[in-house]
């Protein structure tokens, strides 16, 4: 089955063009099927793309998936055009009220500040305490997560002496879990950001459990029972040449980065990247959904009761 978005937003022409089954409203209003309800906060400043991002990963279920797009209330986006937000976003406060079968919660690249300086801070953890009541599952992602096992947990990010950049091996920690159903014993992951959370700190906090991590960039992804949640600190959603923008932005604005390990081939950015994530990718938003719908209410209203 499709996902649902709207014909005018730029990534149901890309995804079409991809194969992904897309789904229009009108269409969709005429299945005698409730779709599974999805929320996308999305704090990245390349809206267009990151959208797009989770779109590919959510529609390439065999289940209808209507996805809503987020925005912070007072935060204006100074990368993605004014029309566009109008257009196809709504802010927290307008969807407060409703409820939804899974949440997203995406990164941001603001990992230097102390949570309490970001701007949005108080209105973000207004929305991971509504998720408690208003959403069956929700899904941090690289800065979200740390925002939600920080929120949650007091688990405090810590800032690493030099950018973790490239793809890294992730070992395979909990194979019985049904979010890694299908998964190899490691897997790569595309890794992009400055801070880290620390194996010991994760371990020390009640209930929680990591399922995937690293020797070289610790933890990857962590599951949270008890808030109905999961946390990934790295990038499954990224295109194949995303950190060939990341890195090629960088260079062009003279800021000192290294080359993206194992990326390149043979580390050279001269060659054409190869995505070796994309598999794995697609199993692990693929067995978040089947979760969501193997144990969400039917009737929405039900959703945190």
């Amino acid at each position: 089955m499709p996902i649902t978005i709207p014909t005018a937003l730029p990534a149901y022409e890309v995804l079409s063009q991809e194969g992904v089954m897309v789904m229009d409203e009108s269409r969709a209003a005429r299945q005698d099927i409730r779709p599974l309800k999805i929320g996308l906060l999305n704090l990245m400043p390349k809206k267009i793309q990151t959208e797009t991002q989770f779109a590919r990963l959510i529609g390439a279920t065999p289940l209808q998936i209507e996805l809503s797009l987020i925005r912070m209330t007072e935060h204006q986006s100074r990368h993605t055009a004014p029309a566009h937000m109008e257009a196809f976003y709504q802010p927290f406060q307008a969807v407060k009220e409703r409820k939804f079968d899974g949440f997203i919660i995406t990164g941001a690249p603001i990992e230097h500040l102390p949570f309490e300086e970001v701007t949005y801070w108080d209105e973000l953890c207004e929305v991971m305490d509504w998720t408690q009541t208003n959403v069956h599952s929700t899904f941090g992602v690289c800065w979200g997560g740390m925002a939600m096992i920080n929120h949650f947990h007091g688990v405090q990010k810590h800032m690493l002496p030099a950018k973790a950049f490239g793809c890294f091996r992730q070992q395979n920690l909990a194979p019985a879990s049904p979010f890694l159903r299908g998964f190899s014993d490691d897997c790569v992951i595309p890794v992009s950001r400055w801070t880290e959370m620390k194996q010991e700190e994760i371990e020390a906090r009640e209930g929680l459990r990591i399922l995937l991590g690293s020797p070289e960039t610790g933890p990857c992804l962590v599951e949270d029972p008890a808030h109905r949640a999961i946390y990934i600190f790295n990038h499954f959603e990224y295109d194949s040449d995303t950190l060939k923008q990341e890195y090629d932005r960088d260079v062009a604005n003279g800021t000192p980065i290294n080359v993206p390990l194992n990326y390149y081939p043979d580390d050279d950015p001269t060659k054409k990247p190869l995505n070796r994530w994309r598999s794995h990718a697609h199993l692990l938003y693929g067995n978040w959904i089947n979760e969501i719908y193997q144990t969400t209410p039917f009737d929405l209203n039900e959703i945190g009761s």
